[in-house]
C-alpha cells in the first residue's frame, strides 16, 4: 500500500508537470516570425498605393494624426486600441507540508492597439505600413484590418471601374 505522503507527493508532480506542459503550449508575445500576415492588412499596402487623400478620407475616416515628413511628404496616422474581453484561467495553489505551492494563471485573447501609417506624397498613398501591439496568434498586423478593409474594397471598386469591369 502506497503510504498518503508518497501519493500527496506523486499528484504534486503530475499537476506540476501537467502546468509545464500548459504554459509550452502558450503563444509568444512576438508571433511575427512564425506567423503570416493578414490577407486584408497585406492588400492593402498593395491595393491602396495610388488613392488620393480624398479617397482615404472617404474610406478610412480622418486620421488621428499628421506629420510633416519633409520632401518624403506627410504621414496619416489612425490609431485603434482593442479591448478584447479577457479570459483568465486561475489554477488554484497547492501546498502541502514542505511542498512547494503549486499554481498560476493563463491570461487568453489580451487587448492590443494598432497605429496605421500612411505616407502620401504629392496627394497620393505612396506607402502603407503598420506598427504596435497588433499581431494575433494566427495572423500579423491583424488589429490593424479594421482600419483598411474599407479602403482595400474602395480601391478595388475603383479600379473595377476604371477598367470597365463594372458599369455605372
Amino acid at each position: 500500500m502506497i503510504s498518503p505522503r508518497i501519493r500527496t507527493l506523486v499528484c504534486l508532480l503530475v499537476v506540476s508537470a501537467g502546468g509545464s506542459i500548459l504554459s509550452s503550449c502558450v503563444a509568444p508575445d512576438d508571433t511575427s516570425n512564425v506567423t503570416k500576415e493578414d490577407a486584408t492588412a497585406a492588400a492593402a499596402r498593395k491595393e491602396m498605393v495610388g488613392l488620393s487623400e480624398a479617397d482615404v478620407r472617404m474610406c478610412a475616416g480622418f486620421p488621428t494624426a499628421t506629420a510633416d515628413a519633409g520632401g518624403s511628404g506627410q504621414i496619416w496616422t489612425y490609431q485603434r486600441t482593442v479591448q478584447r474581453g479577457n479570459l483568465n484561467v486561475v489554477i488554484p495553489t497547492l501546498a502541502v507540508g514542505a511542498i512547494p505551492t503549486v499554481g498560476g494563471s493563463l491570461n487568453v485573447d489580451p487587448g492590443g492597439y494598432c497605429n496605421t501609417q500612411i505616407r502620401m506624397v504629392d496627394g497620393r498613398v505612396a506607402e502603407v505600413a503598420y506598427a504596435g501591439d497588433n499581431n494575433l496568434p494566427n495572423n500579423r498586423d491583424a488589429l490593424c484590418v479594421s482600419t483598411v478593409d474599407g479602403c482595400v474594397a474602395y480601391a478595388r471598386q475603383r479600379h473595377q471601374v476604371r477598367t470597365g469591369a463594372i458599369s455605372r
